[in-house]
């Protein structure tokens, strides 16, 4: 097998530069066989400093992406890079101008605008204090509390889930499925749309199960990774769900922003 292809990647802003990250990852993703090597450079403010990253992109071969918007430092940036050959991505500027050009307004070049510490910022805040309080049905006050309530059984990701969905200002409790246990009566006073019953393919519980074993430095083959025991439990859940009437998804597979984004569309919140 070929060793894979290399690719430094230099990443440029004038905030904290997670949206060049972000955006720069999706690209890269779409090309397996190439190993990225991510260096990120927040908060440059200067044509100095510019000058100082173009020398390393140009000794690495890299590519650079950015999101500058402090006025003058992008411009300045795509001329030198051009200059001295080096591929330089303007990951923002475009969508600036052209939202500017149509309702003819000047844009405000304030770095980190997209940071503000505004009320929605503290809604997130107070979302995400919010997840981790009722995490693991902790305390199943906050189901009547919570927009949106996670059941599974243990390793359907209800947890990162949760947090995840926390970062888009959604409260969210959590509760595991254990066959026989008790159910909350709160639980059965919750809209069930707000329920979200969380599944997962035996097999992949098996082996993640196994694995997490093996991480604790335990023995794999134990009930908890048994495949029968998994299928009961994933049995009881799904008679659970199916009494709830609640929506399900089989987490199989599926990264938590893609069952994040599932979760959002049938709570009608996919437009935020």
């Amino acid at each position: 097998m070929s060793e894979p292809k290399q690719l430094y990647l230099c990443l440029i802003s004038d905030s904290v530069g997670e949206t060049a990250f972000k955006l720069t990852q999706a690209a890269m993703a779409q090309f397996p066989e190439i190993k990225p090597f991510y260096e990120r450079f927040p908060f440059v403010n200067s044509t100095d400093k510019i000058d100082e990253l173009l020398k390393i992109a140009q000794e690495k071969n890299a590519i650079i992406t950015h999101t500058l918007v402090t006025q003058g430092l992008s411009e300045y940036l795509q001329v030198q890079a051009a200059n001295l050959g080096i591929v330089a991505i303007d990951l923002i500027t475009p969508v600036v101008r052209s939202v500017s050009k149509r309702f003819d307004l000047q844009p405000t070049h304030e770095a980190g605008a997209l940071h503000h510490l505004t009320e929605k910022y503290f809604d997130r805040i107070s979302a995400m204090e919010f997840a981790v309080l009722y995490d693991d049905g902790k305390d199943p006050r906050g189901f009547l509390e919570a927009d949106v309530i996670l059941l599974g059984i243990s390793r359907t990701s209800k947890t990162p889930i949760s947090l995840f969905l926390a970062n888009r200002n959604i409260k969210v409790a959590n509760l595991p499925i254990v066959p026989q246990a008790h159910i909350p009566e709160e639980l059965y006073q919750v809209d069930p749309k707000k329920i979200i019953g969380l599944t997962n393919d035996p097999q992949v519980l098996n082996n993640i199960r196994r694995q997490r074993m093996i991480a604790y430095g335990l023995n794999p083959d134990t009930t908890y990774s048994d495949m029968d025991a998994i299928k009961s439990e994933l049995a009881f859940a799904q008679d659970l769900y199916k009494k709830l009437g609640c929506y399900v998804i089989n987490v199989a597979n599926r990264s938590i922003e893609e069952t994040a984004t599932l979760i959002l569309e049938h709570l009608g919140l996919d437009h935020y």
